[in-house]
């Protein structure tokens, strides 16, 4: 016996007043069958990462993973890359440069908040970049800023940065990641409580697991569609594919198996876009370590390198190889893979030229699959002609301090994903060891060059140079695989920057 039927069934709206059947079934009806009566799209989404940043402040660490999450959500800079590469206004709404290229006068825009609530103005900028010059600096890219001469606030608005000298791509560099303003108040506190000026703010950091935000309603520009936004930690290749079919997570814009691409191509359910980054994915080489530092063992560990094998059994064939530090997707972009042919036979020779038998060295290996799957390829092509390897797997963080800071390995396999980062072989404490007063001569000319065709010829040479003293083992492009709920719109299909910029992104009905 249905025991409803004795007791009546009362039925309440938000007064507690009854609601005659039939009235109910007109609200159920439009609550549940009307399109767009009362179901908006959606305004949340969750996004697969691979890494976990090791903090949330781009200015002071040269984690890719950090800018990931960071750039044009929660902080913004003067100018802004966008998806395509491009330079475009960021909080400075327009500048100005000077007839000897020397002097940049940028316009600030008005009624900018920092998410605690403090005005953003030109002594934000000021402080921004004295702190990135200052002798303690750790901003990842402080070599960048060596042209910069000063830093003038002319009025509450306006910000005049003085060259050195006329600098190439000044206002590009001006856009990454590192390179976004932050407020003196809270600069120290940006790790763990991202105080940006953003669209988006941090809600929480669940370590290990999750970052979630919430949009900034008090953004001084267009509001993004989204109102919530996680970021799910999610580095094991299996656990992503499963977190996408199950639809815990809505995209995951670098997928880590690209062997799983096939079955989502033909599931409607999803989208997959294959992208480029500036992924330039080497074997690190340590160039003071013995013997490494004869350019005989590089030149025989550059002849060992299958690319082809490499890119087939690491990445599924979906990856264009390099032969120097630079992508093929820019301009000036000289195809150098020919210049250390597969050649077993000659690495052995170059080995027996400088001496060296029994050699054995140690492989420190990132999380990322291509750097864990192509390790053991690579150490399978160096036991070929004679090189045995350690391989070392270990966590990002320590990847950082033992590889990154410490210079304590001899080889790795990490992918750069920062544009036009050629810098980072003139830099004197770079992890390579690469040394070379020719090197830093060509770039110090390319940074000066402001004639294109002069630029692309000093481009021509810095490639060649890095390709002919083998500083490293250059690799592969690393493709950017993105997979995505085919109703999800507005993600980045390539990478010109490392960033997930969610300001665009929004769900189709």
């Amino acid at each position: 016996m249905d025991m409803r039927r004795g007791m009546g069934v009362r039925r309440w709206n938000a007064r507690g007043l009854r609601l005659p059947a039939a009235l109910l079934g007109m609200v159920l009806f439009a609550l549940f069958c009307l399109p767009g009566a009362a179901f908006a799209a959606r305004g949340d989404i969750a996004v697969g990462i691979r890494l976990e940043p090791p903090h949330l402040d781009p200015t002071a660490g040269a984690a890719a993973a950090i800018g990931e999450v960071t750039y044009a959500n929660l902080f913004e800079g003067l100018t802004r890359i966008d998806a395509r590469g491009e330079v475009t206004p960021g909080l400075a709404e327009s500048w100005e440069i000077s007839a000897d290229g020397r002097t940049y006068t940028f316009r600030l825009r008005e009624n900018v908040r920092f998410h605690d609530g403090s005005a953003f103005n030109a002594e934000d900028v000021r402080f921004t970049f004295d702190r990135a010059l200052a002798p303690d600096s750790v901003n990842p890219q402080k070599s960048l800023l060596e042209p910069l001469e000063a830093v003038e606030v002319a009025d509450e608005r306006t910000v005049r940065m003085t060259l050195k000298r006329p600098t190439s791509q000044f206002a590009f560099t001006l856009g990454l990641p590192a390179m976004v303003i932050v407020a003196s108040e809270t600069a120290d506190t940006n790790r763990t409580n991202p105080n940006g000026t953003g669209p988006f703010r941090l809600s929480r950091w669940v370590k290990g697991d999750r970052i979630d935000l919430v949009r900034n309603e008090h953004y001084w520009g267009e509001k993004p569609a989204l109102t919530r936004a996680t970021f799910r930690v999610i580095d094991d290749a299996s656990a992503a594919y499963a977190a996408l079919l199950a639809g815990n997570i809505d995209a995951y814009t670098n997928f880590p198996a690209p062997e799983n691409v096939p079955q989502f191509e033909a599931d409607p359910r999803f989208t997959v876009v294959i992208g480029n980054t500036e992924g330039k994915t080497v074997l690190a080489i340590n160039n003071a370590k013995k013997p490494l530092d004869d350019i005989r063992v590089r030149r025989a560990i550059a002849h060992a390198i299958d690319r082809k094998a490499l890119i087939d059994g690491a990445l599924d064939g979906r990856a264009q190889p390099i032969g120097s530090h630079y992508a093929p997707q820019n301009r000036g972009y000289v195809d150098l893979t020919g210049r250390y042919p597969h050649d077993p036979a000659r690495a052995r020779e170059l080995l027996t030229e400088a001496g060296v038998s029994g050699l054995r060295l140690r492989l420190v290996l990132p999380p990322p699959s291509y750097a864990r799957r192509g390790g053991e390829i690579v150490a399978a092509q160096l036991r070929a002609v004679g090189i045995e390897t350690e391989i070392v797997p270990v966590e990002w963080a320590r990847w950082l301090s033992e590889v990154f800071r410490d210079k304590r390995y001899d080889l790795s396999i990490v992918a750069h994903v920062e544009p036009n980062d050629l810098d980072i072989y003139a830099r004197e404490d770079y992890y390579f060891n690469y040394d070379s007063p020719d090197y830093r001569a060509l770039y110090a000319a390319l940074v000066a060059a402001t004639d294109e065709a002069l630029r692309l010829d000093i481009l021509k040479k810095i490639q060649e140079r890095l390709a002919e003293d083998s500083v490293n083992g250059f690799l592969f492009l690393l493709p950017k695989i993105g997979i995505r709920d085919a109703k999800l719109t507005g993600l980045w299909e390539n990478a010109p920057i490392p960033a997930i910029d969610l300001t665009g992104v929004s769900w189709r009905e």
